[in-house]
């Protein structure tokens, strides 16, 4: 099987997300060629469009919410948005990438490559079996106006909302989000610290702000190192954002047991050694901790579908969430010394985690294929 994987540049989860289903593919003896789609067209397009997502989440994200929020009103399944046309101008591109390059089945886990796939649907420029994943545990604006083979959900919960908003029963597999394979091995938290070089003694809080170094991080790590009384370690990951890392770097200069990570590929292995997680609520990253089963408390999501996330895994009681960043602090204690209350959320990130979805997704993938031979 040979598979194309089509993301954008709009915050790493989409791209996390495909790059699990790449090597999984590529596990199995597929073949799996992944791309930032929008570099087809040009690598100032992947810039622009993704700087200017990245930008208003990152600087206004009460105007990324007031944009949300028309999106959904205007989101319907019985006419196109300017989304739609604004990525059916990437179709001549795909389409000549398509012509040079055979695939099998296409996947997708960002919603504007499906966008430009059902342009090329309507106008017959297509003959390749279509899949999209959603990185979300909401039905996000303009979903319902694609029109894709089948559309991978995170969980069951969704399914009302997403034939609500006018995708077909059918064609929806609650099969969860993917992961990469290094998150599927579960180091032992010794291990795990001994390898970062931790103190294997002393309890470990990670606090992770998304790739885009996201929220109020400065603040709550100088709060919760106050809150540091016998030795407790500190551990923050700033992604890709330099400026807060220097930032952060230079507060905790004369503390040793603050630690400050830019970007790491050794994320799975600091959640393996992490007593207590904190992060935002992105899906992907939330999706990354329950399938290492670890405590959770998600700080101040980016308002919108990350709202709907953190009411998600508040619901189903897979984490902890206060508005107030002292609270969020005082929630990661409790889950560090209240073994009965970490203990229950354990139990209910195993109930509902799907750490079986890249496989999943897979058998689909061949039974569509097949389908389509026959």
């Amino acid at each position: 099987m040979k598979v194309l994987i089509l993301s954008c540049n709009t915050g790493e989860g989409h791209n996390v997300a495909g790059k699990g289903m790449k090597e999984a593919l590529e596990k199995e003896g597929h073949e799996a060629i992944m791309l930032d789609y929008m570099k087809l067209s040009s690598d100032r397009t992947s810039k622009v469009v993704g700087g200017a997502y990245i930008n208003i989440a990152k600087y206004t994200p009460h105007f990324f919410y007031f944009l949300y929020k028309v999106a959904l009103k205007i989101s319907s399944d019985k006419r196109k948005s300017p989304v739609y046309y604004a990525n059916s101008l990437m179709a001549k591109h795909l389409k000549k990438y398509l012509e040079e390059n055979k695939f099998d089945i296409i996947l997708m886990p960002h919603l504007f490559p499906a966008e430009t796939i059902t342009y090329m649907n309507k106008k017959k420029m297509l003959n390749e079996k279509t899949i999209a994943i959603s990185t979300d545990y909401t039905c996000i604006p303009f979903w319902e106006e694609t029109q894709c083979d089948a559309y991978i959900i995170p969980h069951e919960r969704m399914m009302d909302e997403y034939i609500q908003r006018g995708i077909p029963k059918e064609k929806l597999y609650p099969l969860g989000i993917p992961v990469r394979q290094d998150f599927y091995v579960k180091e032992e938290m010794r291990k795990a610290k001994k390898k970062l070089n931790l103190n294997t003694d002393k309890p470990m809080y990670l606090i992770m702000s998304g790739s885009m170094g996201f929220g109020k991080i400065q603040l709550f790590t100088i709060e919760l190192n106050k809150q540091c009384k016998n030795g407790e370690q500190v551990v923050v990951i700033c992604g890709n954002n330099k400026r807060l890392k220097n930032l952060l770097e230079k507060e905790f200069r004369n503390k040793s047991n603050v630690s400050i990570v830019g970007y790491t590929d050794k994320i799975s292995l600091y959640m393996d050694a992490a007593d207590v997680i904190y992060t935002k609520p992105g899906g992907l990253t939330s999706t990354e901790v329950i399938v290492k089963n670890r405590p959770l408390v998600h700080t101040n999501p980016i308002p919108g579908c990350e709202s709907k996330n953190m009411e998600f895994f508040m619901e189903k009681g897979m984490a902890l969430h206060s508005k107030k960043i002292t609270d969020q602090i005082q929630q990661g204690k409790i889950l560090l010394n209240n073994n009965e209350i970490k203990n229950n959320m354990l139990e209910n990130q195993r109930k509902n985690a799907k750490p079986s979805a890249a496989k999943d997704i897979i058998k689909l993938m061949n039974n569509l294929i097949n389908q389509k031979d026959n």
